[in-house]
Formats: structure tokens, C-alpha cells, sequence
């Protein structure tokens, strides 16, 4: 079945197309939509709202709308014209192939031209379809042909279109017209799987503590359909009827609270591109939306030991980037939810890939931690020197954190103890931390160039 298009040098259907769409629009050229506005959501959702004049007659008229997204949902359809009420709606989506059409005339005959490879000639004869599942088996007069995938050239000639077959998505729909004439309609839907997403790119300075960073909007678009010329909405958030978007550790340390003046509606900020734009099916387009310059950063050092336990060995700490989202000292915007992908310039000058991270729909004024990876020099040991139990319900656990620095300058990394569930107290440290929350302390650990620092504590954990 799928070698049919080799199989049969071609396909022709016979006589006029009596099935073209009687509303078809000139939008563009080849194109049936007319002025069309799109707007598109982060969790792959878009609202497409297609301006068409139609002409009707007085009473009942079905309308046929080629060039609707392949993936439309059609129970979201609305058609707004004045003096028009929709009576019924129909979405065709079995579109037109070769391997289709054969499907569909099964059981009915059609036209084989057969050309002779030496002299060109062509034999023709009439030939009743059997069979197309996974082959094509013919009843040629009193005997039964399977066509080959063998290099001969011939054609099949059908005598018409299956009625339910469409070269393009079309959705029909019987309006009432309360007078005959051309009017302005709109026809609206959501439909899936035309969705875009933020993709960061940085550049990190670690002698200046500055990044660059551009942010840029991937458009992605397997709806089946092209939406030509169209005026496009980006929405940032995640309305509900969609699936979200999963952050990964890309930390927002602490919400913020800035505004500026990009437009929002309801809970979510829009991002309206400059200019109209062609969507192609099948493709990803990337436009820019956010364009920053020397915005103070800090690469630092990070380990969360996750319980009051033992490693065996020396574990990696992760690499992070650390920047701020507010007006003053930061990216001055609120960030799409996203991946941001970090550089740095090698000892050439060339910028060279370190490391990238999701994040979630971050406000303006966020503090923010992006762990790029880990780190090849400096590490970080939990050991459990001693575990005594004081009563049925208490214990005292001493923890040794043993940091080194395999670096030729000093470091500072951040010692996080989680999983602090209970009632847990610090009797004991040699060093000040700080109680994040109920289940966290954190430990701000100098380490020197080429050396190491242990840090002690004792909890007394009560149940």
C-alpha cells in the first residue's frame, strides 16, 4: 500500500473536481483563509479567528471553510456574521492521498494504462479493485492481478473523487441567511498542537559578574495547516484545559513582585508579534522578544544533602548561575517559562556551551539559581560521625561536611541540609547557618584555593 505511489506511475481522477469548496477564499493565493489572527498559548493550545466574506442566499446555504487546522477541535467552532445562525457543523479530515483513494475504491473499477517501455505505446482496460490492504489486488476480466512494485510504468484512472475525501481540512457548516448577499464573517476555534515556548541564550562573563542574554520565541506548528499572513498573539501562562508546562531545577530562590507595562490579560502577559507572519506547517520559527546587556550575575556552588546520611565518596557540587529579574540590577522583564542555555568565552575569546535548565513562568523582580551542571573541582563529602539515641522518640545525629577545592582561587559554596522533618534543633555548629525553612539550614562555606574546609553539626531531632 505504501509503495502505491511507485506502484502506479500516477494517479488521475477523471472529469471535472465537482467537489471544490463553495466558499473557497482568496486570501492568499492557493491559500482559502482569509484575514486570519492567531493567538497562541504556552501549553500548545491556539485560538484562530479567520475574518472570510461569504456569499449566501436567503435561508439555509452550506458553507464549506477549507484550510482549517487539520487538527481543529470542533466542538469549540463558533461562525459570527450578521443575519447568519448555524444550523449544523461538519469537520472532514480524511484528506486526500494516493494510497486513500485506492482505499476507497475498493470494491468499484477504475482505468490501468499500461505503457510499453520499448515503443511507448499505452494499453488501457478496466479493472475492478479488491483488495488494498497492504497491496493492491485487481479483477482484470476473468482473471485476478496483484500490481508490483516492479518498474513498469502504469497509471490507475479513477472516474471521480469519494465524496468524504478531501485534498485540504475543511470544516462545512448549514447556516440560515436572513438575506442573500456577501457578508463579513469570523470564523473562531481552538485547536492543538500550535503551541511556542521561550529559549534563552546567555553569555556569562565570570571576571566582569555580568551575562548577556537574548531571548527568543519558538513557534512550533503541526496543525497540518499554514496559517498565512497572520497577525500572532503569544500568550504567556498556562489557561486550564491544557497540560502545563514541567519546571525542572531551574530555582526561583524567591518570587518577585515588580511590574512594568507589557500588556496582560487576566493572569497572563501577552507578547504580540511586530509584524504579521506566516506559520508554516511543520515548521519552528523563532522571533526575538528580550534583548539584554551586562545584567549582574555570579557563578557559585551548590550541594543539598537530602537526609542526615553518608556518602562514600566525595559528591560533585552543581554549578549555578545566579541573577536577578528585577527593574534594577536585573533582566528588568518577566520570563516565559523556558530553557536558558549558558556560554562562556574560552581563553580565545570564542563562546563555548556550559551548561542549560528549564524554568517556570518567572515574575519580574525573581531571585533566581540556574544550576548548569556539576562541577569538576569542587566537592563535597556528608559523613555521619556519630547517631545516639536519646529516648524513644529523640536522636542526636553529629554530621561532618567535608568541602575541597580543586581550584587555583578560592570558592564559596552553598551547604544545604534538607529533610530536617520533625522537630529538629542545631545544638552544635561550626559554622553560622541560616534556617531557611522548617525542613532546611543553609551554610555559606568559604573554601580556600587548592584546599578544603570541614563544617560540623549536631541535631537533635525529636518525633
Amino acid at each position: 500500500m505504501r509503495a502505491l505511489a511507485r506502484t502506479c506511475g500516477a494517479i488521475v481522477v477523471a472529469g471535472a473536481l465537482a467537489g471544490v469548496p463553495v466558499a473557497a477564499q482568496d486570501g492568499m493565493p492557493g491559500n482559502a483563509q482569509g484575514d486570519v489572527a492567531v493567538t497562541i498559548y504556552n501549553n500548545g493550545q491556539s485560538l484562530v479567528q479567520d475574518e472570510r466574506q461569504l456569499s449566501v442566499a436567503a435561508g439555509r446555504n452550506r458553507i464549506e471553510f477549507p484550510d482549517v487546522s487539520a487538527r481543529i477541535r470542533p466542538e469549540t467552532v463558533t461562525l459570527s456574521g450578521p443575519g447568519i445562525a448555524i444550523v449544523e457543523q461538519n469537520f472532514d479530515f480524511d484528506l486526500l492521498t494516493p494510497d486513500k483513494l485506492m482505499d476507497k475504491a475498493v470494491g468499484q473499477s477504475i482505468t490501468l494504462v499500461r505503457t510499453n517501455p520499448a515503443t511507448g505505446a499505452e494499453r488501457t482496460e478496466r479493472a475492478k479493485v479488491l483488495a488494498a490492504n497492504g497491496g493492491i489486488v485487481l479483477q482484470i476480466g476473468e482473471r485476478i492481478e496483484v500490481l508490483r512494485d516492479d518498474g513498469l510504468p502504469v497509471r490507475a484512472v479513477f472516474d471521480r473523487l469519494p465524496p468524504n475525501l478531501r485534498a485540504r481540512p475543511t470544516l462545512s457548516v448549514t447556516v440560515d441567511a436572513v438575506n442573500a448577499g456577501t457578508i463579513p464573517t469570523r470564523l473562531s476555534y481552538l485547536t492543538p498542537n500550535l503551541g511556542w515556548t521561550a529559549d534563552y541564550v546567555a553569555l556569562f562573563d565570570a571576571a566582569k559578574g555580568a551575562m548577556d542574554i537574548q531571548g527568543w520565541v519558538t513557534l512550533t506548528n503541526s496543525t497540518g495547516t499554514t496559517f498565512t499572513n497572520a497577525r500572532t498573539l503569544l500568550v504567556a501562562g498556562n489557561p486550564g484545559g491544557g497540560g502545563g508546562f514541567r519546571q525542572m531545577t531551574g530555582a526561583m530562590d524567591s518570587a518577585g513582585t515588580g511590574s512594568n507595562d507589557r500588556e496582560r490579560l487576566g493572569d497572563y502577559y501577552l507578547y504580540p508579534l511586530a509584524a504579521r507572519t506566516t506559520i508554516a506547517n511543520a515548521q519552528q520559527k523563532q522571533v526575538s522578544f528580550l534583548d539584554v546587556k551586562g545584567a549582574p550575575a555570579q557563578s557559585t556552588y551548590e550541594y543539598v544533602n537530602r537526609w542526615l546520611g553518608s556518602s562514600n565518596e566525595a559528591v560533585s557540587t552543581a554549578s549555578v548561575l545566579r541573577f536577578s529579574t528585577s527593574r534594577q540590577g536585573g533582566l528588568g522583564d518577566q520570563l516565559p517559562a523556558g530553557t536558558i542555555r549558558v556560554y562562556m568565552r574560552d581563553a580565545r575569546g570564542d563562546p563555548q556551551f556550559i551548561g542549560e535548565n528549564n524554568i517556570g513562568h518567572t515574575p519580574m523582580g525573581s531571585a533566581m539559581s540556574l544550576r548548569t551542571g556539576d562541577a569538576f573541582d569542587v566537592k563535597l563529602q556528608p559523613t555521619v560521625v556519630s547517631r545516639t539515641r536519646k529516648g524513644d522518640s529523640r536522636w542526636v545525629t553529629k554530621m561532618k561536611y567535608t568541602v575541597t577545592n580543586a581550584r587555583p582561587a578560592p570558592v564559596t559554596v552553598l551547604l544545604a541540609q534538607d529533610g530536617l522533618h520533625g522537630d529538629v534543633r542545631i545544638t552544635d555548629e561550626s559554622l553560622k547557618g541560616e534556617r531557611i525553612s522548617a525542613d532546611r539550614v543553609e551554610w555559606q562555606v568559604p573554601v580556600p584555593a587548592n584546599g578544603k574546609t570541614d563544617v560540623t553539626v549536631t541535631f537533635d531531632t525529636r518525633y
